[in-house]
């Protein structure tokens, strides 16, 4: 008798949290589990504009698979590009480009999300995100060279576009990648005597008409109170409506000089989710209270890829919002039911009643409200950091993490580019690869084509 095979299709925090979950409960002789993920890694994502600041390096957010005790979890490095939910077969192309078929008999589907693009003119050739690792180190290289391209500069245009910064998108992204990065240059400026720190220009922008909204209006002026205190330009009701390599066009008629526009305008979920042509809410798959996909025997979905009733505020048709919260409890959840559906026994539906947010807006400044207590300033700053300390996973991260902070509090930058901005840049469409996913077609082309001929 062979075992189920379970396959895993994520390493977010809710495949990740799915994942130790089963090793830990299921016997080794009673499932094999399978891991599809490009990296064997699993990214604190709410810590990205951290990294791209400088304050914490790569590596302390990026929490290893591997250092488990009962890690036996067999990982694929490379991405699902397609799923059939008949023959029961995931289709995944593999780090080197190799395009395989894993067939599964249980698949929990946590591919998480993508960066959310419109059809705007140059924009996904000239933008950069802030959804990968890669992606805020890259962006600490790039603002790090700006400044040293301006300070070099005998030209007084080139250098005042070199010094002014877009950042797209009033969420928690984009507010605290504005906010992180400012204090960078902010700080970096006085090595550079050369420049004028008035030349340095942040640009927040958002269609929404606050920042923030799900922190409320107290809040939310609070954060945009601190922000224009520093100096950043906070600009709602307005979006792009051109992004070029050297200037962007605002919807209110502006255009501003720039070499640097981050977008961070929203989330979409993984382009996976179109080629199970499901049934889908916002892009994101309709599942029952326990995660299961309906009329599909032994697939589960959930995080920010899933439609996930949310039973605990009690509105029908209201869905969890895609965060790190939520997901983490969905995986141990979804793990809870895959074993219930292994051993014959009832699955739970999923309820959890959200713990409030927190952003960290860099130095001293912030705005939390765990709980529904709305807290600002230093108080928190100690709730985000507080909290983001306790959710890492791992021992060796949360000593890592500590460590990067204190000495960046005692010691500040030295604001080192490590070597990633490259000779050719890279933007939003080089980090994603969201042109890789196959259509249902070409995915049951592709299974049945792999089958080997009868007889």
């Amino acid at each position: 008798m062979t075992r189920p095979r379970i396959l895993v299709v994520g390493a977010g925090f809710a495949g990740v949290e799915c994942v130790r979950r089963l090793e830990r409960k299921l016997s080794p002789d009673e499932a094999d589990v399978t891991l599809v993920t490009p990296f064997s890694y699993q990214l604190y994502l709410p810590l990205l504009p951290q990294v791209a600041s400088g304050v914490l390096t790569p590596q302390s957010i990026a929490l290893s698979l591997r250092r488990s005790a009962r890690y036996r979890t067999r990982i694929i490095p490379g991405g699902a590009i397609g799923v059939d939910l008949k023959a029961k077969v995931c289709v995944v192309r593999t780090i080197t480009d190799r395009i395989v078929n894993e067939p599964y008999d249980y698949l929990v589907l946590a591919p998480g999300s993508v960066t959310r693009t419109f059809d705007i003119p140059g924009l996904t050739d000239n933008a950069f995100g802030m959804k990968t690792l890669a992606e805020a180190a890259y962006i600490r290289d790039h603002v790090i060279s700006q400044l040293d391209l301006a300070d070099a500069s005998q030209d007084p245009a080139e250098r005042a576009s070199r010094l002014q910064f877009v950042v797209v998108g009033g969420g928690y992204a984009g507010t605290e990648t504005a906010a992180c990065l400012q204090k960078l240059t902010h700080s970096a400026v006085r090595r550079y005597p050369r420049l004028d720190p008035k030349l340095i220009k942040w640009h927040l922008i958002d269609i929404a008409p606050q920042l923030m909204p799900e922190l409320g209006d107290k809040l939310g002026r609070s954060a945009q109170e601190v922000l224009r205190r520093r100096g950043i330009e906070v600009s709602l009701g307005v979006s792009i409506a051109k992004a070029g390599p050297e200037e962007v066009t605002f919807t209110d008629g502006r255009v501003v000089p720039t070499r640097t526009l981050i977008w961070t305008a929203g989330v979409v979920a993984s382009p996976l989710i179109a080629t199970l042509d499901a049934e889908t809410v916002r892009g994101r798959l309709v599942v029952s209270p326990e995660m299961t996909l309906p009329g599909s025997d032994g697939v589960f979905a959930l995080g920010d890829s899933a439609a996930v009733p949310d039973l605990a505020k009690g509105d029908e048709g209201a869905v969890c919002p895609p965060t790190a919260q939520h997901a983490m409890r969905q995986g141990k959840a979804v793990a809870d039911n895959v074993i219930a559906t292994l051993r014959g026994t009832p699955l739970q539906p999923y309820e959890h009643k959200d713990l409030g947010l927190v952003v960290d807006l860099g130095g001293r400044d912030a705005v939390s409200k765990p709980l529904g207590v709305e807290l600002r300033g230093l108080p928190a700053q100690v709730a985000a950091r507080g909290y983001h300390w306790w959710a890492l996973r791992t021992g060796v991260a949360k000593v890592r993490v500590a460590t990067n902070w204190t000495l960046n509090a005692l010691a500040g930058d030295d604001f080192v580019r490590t070597g990633f901005q490259a000779r050719r840049p890279a933007k939003l469409k080089d980090f994603e690869y969201t042109d890789t996913y196959l259509t249902p077609d070409q995915v049951r082309a592709h299974v049945e084509g792999s089958r080997p001929a009868a007889g």
